[in-house]
């Protein structure tokens, strides 16, 4: 037994198994259609680390899942649970049969809104990973997950436990709806500045300076190396550049003069995922792009921050799609792209676009930072909970 199973508890707290509060529901509908049930759930309707259903089928497009839900009731995948999938339905339904459908034994015992909290645990997860079965789709049994043992605390705890966890994801839900609202001005303003037909110019009218990255042997990559090689990898996909991440070739510096990175280059991701880019700005080491990536270098008119918002607006991302070509591995070529008609406003027009958007973006982090934060709160708690306060 872990030391975590030695612990020993506070008064009115007591050690118990998964299955002696927690059971599996055999509720079954043969005909969900004919009883009633509108909607079904699969394992791709359910999202890793989000408690809420936010999509689902319909049964009367056809489905053979017999396994009925309710409202209240967790619902746990059992196939592949590193996926770790777990949600709280709030409609009756179907779902599939690689679904467990769990419920508390005795509301006076665990709260039942309190069931979720402790299936999102890593010690949970971690529980179901070490007991499944199987190498392509190994799958937990519900004779392996009733044996988890944990902490249970006493009802007045859990209480006091459920609206402290129930306050934090109440905060996290606004701040997600935040973020969903300030993305759809932001999509807004870009519709409005990236949209519109008027100042269309060829890109290439702008480009002082274009260079695939540079290539060389992987053996070249070291810790002590003295130029640094910005990866498609290390970009976002909402364009920021992580420089602690980028990695140090033993390089000659000499040879790669040409492919030296400058404060205002904009990289843009030529292969794979097409059409991320990234405005570059400055590193402690001398850094060259890899080959997947293309350099940009603007003459006056352009702003590069500009152009880094255009090709991550909805109309940029578009015209990066239509050039893909290839099958698997699709790629961009940078004489095609160059040819492009992109919005080319006045410089003032365009530090104004650029200045609402970086704000805009600035208060989406902020919420994104005080989010996974709120997020970090209620795994502590969690984990504190199970492993005995």
């Amino acid at each position: 037994m872990s030391d975590k199973n030695n612990k020993t508890l506070k008064p009115g707290w007591r050690r118990v198994k998964f299955g002696d509060v927690v059971r599996l529901s055999k509720a079954r509908s043969q005909d969900p259609l004919a009883d009633g049930i509108e909607r079904y759930v699969g394992l791709e309707h359910l999202e890793p680390g989000d408690l809420r259903i936010r999509s689902w089928g319909s049964v009367a497009d056809g489905v053979t899942f017999t396994s009925v839900f309710q409202p209240g009731q967790v619902l746990f995948g059992k196939r592949r649970a590193y996926q770790r999938k777990v949600a709280v339905a709030d409609f009756s339904g179907v779902c599939s049969g690689d679904i467990y459908v769990l419920e508390t034994k005795d509301a006076q015992v665990l709260l039942p809104e309190l069931l979720p909290f402790i299936c999102q645990t890593d010690a949970f997860f971690d529980h179901a990973v070490g007991t499944s079965a199987g190498s392509l789709s190994p799958r937990t049994n519900w004779t392996s997950l009733a044996n988890f043992e944990f902490a249970l605390p006493p009802i007045s705890e859990q209480m006091r436990l459920l609206g402290v966890l129930s306050e934090v994801l109440k905060t996290v839900t606004a701040l997600e709806g935040c973020i969903a609202a300030v993305n759809e001005l932001k999509k807004s303003i870009g519709l409005k500045a990236f949209g519109t037909q008027d100042n269309l110019r060829p890109f290439e009218e702008f480009v002082f300076e274009s260079m695939y990255g540079a290539r060389f042997s992987n053996s070249l990559y070291s810790e002590t190396g003295s130029i640094a090689q910005l990866r498609t990898t290390d970009i976002s996909d909402s364009g920021v550049i992580d420089y602690k991440s980028i990695p140090l070739a033993e390089l000659n510096l000499d040879d790669m003069q040409t492919h030296l990175l400058q404060r205002g280059d904009l990289v843009f991701s030529r292969s794979g995922t097409c059409g991320i880019t990234a405005v570059f700005e400055e590193h402690v080491v001398p850094t060259i792009p890899a080959a997947f990536l293309i350099r940009f270098r603007l003459k006056p008119g352009l702003n590069p921050y500009f152009l880094n918002e255009f090709f991550h607006s909805p109309v940029g991302r578009q015209m990066s799609a239509s050039l893909a070509r290839g099958g698997v591995q699709k790629n961009v070529s940078a004489s095609e792209l160059v040819k492009q008609l992109i919005p080319v406003p006045s410089i003032e027009i365009q530090e104004e676009v650029i200045s609402q958007l970086q704000s805009l973006t600035e208060a989406v982090n902020n919420c994104e930072v005080r989010r996974a934060d709120l997020l970090g709160v209620a795994k502590m708690i969690q984990t504190t909970m199970i492993e005995g306060g």
